[in-house]
């Protein structure tokens, strides 16, 4: 606890020793950032202010928008401020809390892309039930307990991580804080901090998987077995795509950015998975349900077609006042 105090601060990993790319990368990343809150901030509104939407897939998918703009934030403003910056250090607690939030928004998405997949499971294969089963109060419930989980999981992660010793480099082999540069750079015996690592998070990551794709798997095998239109199959299934490609995405990306690296290569490969996973995937989410939920898109186009509407009405009485008073001048 002593040698604690002592680390005030970490330096963080240059994106890039190119000075000339970093204005370019910036720019790339602000617009990510732009798409993550203004695409993911459009879905929470209608999901909120649309009636139609008001059932529990939409429920959920609100809650993912909201991780989504949560997540890009823990990394994304002070990745774009050490590229404008020559000082890439970030404090100590500074560095403990964008862990902790990192693990806990990932842990969220994890279980909540499960939720979502049985929500589609019970929609499909049990449909005149659908409304018993996921109603909601359940759905809060599932929603809750997924949150808190993620919270309590993150929390044993930053406090174990909290109280190491740092007495090698303080320079992070990464571009934010997570766990594996942080053990890289401690002393002392990390064996427990390492178990946690390998049991806890794989056997959270690994069984959240297990049922977003058992959910799948029984969908799929409901719908070959028991339904022979292939129009509902077809419906089905692009119901179903949107959140799939979601998934394959977010697993996809974790994986490569945890699996341990073989080679420089694999290094390389790690580090852009990183950067994928944090700034890329949570700007997808919200385009990936637009373009391929009608639902969505039409809400989406209600709700600018309403506000549209609006702004030309007070536009059109502006102008009508405008010209009333420029009448009433005129013959003064």
């Amino acid at each position: 606890m002593e040698n604690i105090t002592a680390v005030n601060e970490f330096i963080l990993l240059e994106l890039t020793s190119m000075r000339e790319l970093q204005p370019v990368i910036f720019m790339t990343f602000l617009i990510l950032y732009m798409i993550d809150l203004l695409g993911n901030g459009s879905i929470l509104v209608i999901v909120i202010s649309e009636p139609r939407l008001h059932s529990p897939m939409y429920f959920f998918l609100g809650n993912l928008s909201c991780l989504d703009i949560c997540y890009s934030s823990v990394t994304l403003p002070k990745l774009m401020s050490t590229l404008l910056s020559t000082r890439r250090t970030i404090s100590f607690l500074g560095c403990i809390t964008q862990l902790h939030f990192f693990h806990f928004l990932g842990c969220t998405e994890a279980i909540l892309l499960a939720i979502m997949g049985f929500d589609r499971f019970v929609a499909i294969c049990y449909p005149l039930r659908y409304t018993v089963i996921m109603s909601p109060q359940v759905c809060v419930l599932l929603a809750a307990v997924a949150w808190l989980t993620s919270f309590f999981y993150a929390l044993m992660h930053s406090v174990m991580t909290a109280r190491l010793s740092f007495c090698h480099s303080l320079k992070l082999n990464h571009f934010f804080c997570d766990v594996k540069p942080l053990l890289e750079l401690a002393c002392g015996d990390i064996q427990l901090n390492q178990w946690l690592i390998f049991m806890v998070t794989c056997s959270l990551a690994m069984a959240a998987c297990f049922l977003t794709l058992l959910s799948y798997f029984y969908i799929i095998g409901f719908l070959l077995l028991k339904s022979q239109n292939c129009g509902v199959l077809r419906k089905a299934l692009t119901t179903c795509g949107s959140h799939f490609m979601v998934v394959s995405l977010f697993y996809g990306t974790v994986g490569l950015t945890y699996i341990p690296p073989t080679s420089a290569g694999s290094v390389i490969q790690e580090r852009f998975a990183a950067v994928t996973h944090t700034t890329v995937t949570p700007a997808l989410n919200p385009l990936i349900y637009t373009l391929r939920n009608k639902e969505v898109a039409l809400a989406l186009r209600r709700l600018f077609g309403r506000k549209l509407k609006k702004v030309t009405d007070n536009t059109r009485r502006s102008q009508n006042c405008m010209l009333f008073l420029s009448r009433l001048f005129s013959h003064l």
